[in-house]
């Protein structure tokens, strides 16, 4: 455990708990630590934005940033609890796998899920973390976000292969974030895992802003034209939903960003599902992660 950084939390933590201004010899006191230490401790908390020092009475204080990652954090748990609804009930009507995603840098994290009862499902895990460029959810929040090429390649860093239907080209990447937007939903045809394919679609809230992706893993073998087709119009009529329930309306000003006509065009979806299962595996439930 790195001492330095468990001594930095639990100081913010006391600080907080206390409810009251500081001092450096308080801090001193409540750890049995010399006064450099604890002086030292306050400064680094200071010029991290951690807390603040009163000018005139040099006491320190838990700065307003504690407030906005805890409100950050509540609204996340508060998003996955209103959704939660829209995504059992699409998972109900569907039979997929069907999670709840959010953006965290380069990478998409599962706030929440549900398991396909399907002899051959797809997987994910709740806290699980996939690149955003490769997955569906990823590649729907990343549309919302309308990067230009150089803010996705910052973002995003260099391109990895994880499959041979990855993509490893910036320009390619942006044109199916393009292809995205226009369409009203994004697609990962096996660029993650083998065998796995799915769909996105982001999730506003009351701002316009794309708080999250409503996603579906899907097998291969279960994602033909037809098939694509019809789970893409039911994530999309869910996801309008979804957003509903944060307050979202639809209007000129969002019509870019989530169109209201978001049904599939022909030659949107491509067969990827003629491929019989792997030779050599026994019957009965498969789970690819997705």
């Amino acid at each position: 455990m790195d001492s330095t950084l468990a001594k930095g939390l639990a100081t913010i933590e006391w600080m907080t708990r206390r409810q009251q201004d500081c001092r450096v010899t308080d801090l001193a006191q409540a750890f049995g630590m010399a006064r450099s230490n604890a002086h030292r401790t306050l400064k680094t908390l200071v010029e991290c934005g951690w807390a603040t020092q009163d000018p005139a009475t040099s006491a320190y204080r838990p700065s307003l940033r504690l407030f906005e990652l805890g409100a950050l954090v509540a609204e996340v748990s508060d998003i996955t609890a209103l959704l939660r609804p829209h995504l059992a009930a699409l998972a109900q009507a569907t039979g997929e796998t069907i999670h709840l995603a959010t953006l965290d840098g380069a990478e998409i994290v599962y706030l929440d899920k549900f398991d396909s009862p399907l002899p051959v499902a797809a997987y994910s895990r709740i806290g699980g973390r996939a690149p955003a460029c490769c997955v569906a959810s990823g590649k729907a929040l990343l549309a919302a976000a309308q990067l230009d090429l150089p803010a996705l390649r910052q973002r995003l860093g260099t391109l990895v292969a994880h499959t041979p239907h990855s993509i490893l080209d910036f320009d390619a990447l942006q044109a199916e974030l393009v292809r995205t937007r226009s369409r009203g939903f994004a697609e990962n045809r096996e660029e993650w895992r083998l065998g796995v394919c799915g769909l996105g679609v982001p999730v506003f809230n009351a701002r316009g802003e794309a708080v999250a992706a409503l996603g579906m893993s899907v097998p291969s073998i279960r994602f033909a034209r037809t098939q694509a087709r019809e789970l893409a119009e039911q994530v999309m009529s869910c996801a309008r939903d979804a957003s509903g329930t944060l307050g979202y309306r639809h209007g000129p000003a969002s019509a870019t960003r989530l169109p209201t006509a978001l049904t599939p065009q022909d030659g949107d979806m491509q067969n990827e599902s003629t491929r019989p299962p792997a030779a050599g595996r026994p019957p009965g439930r498969r789970r690819a992660r997705s």
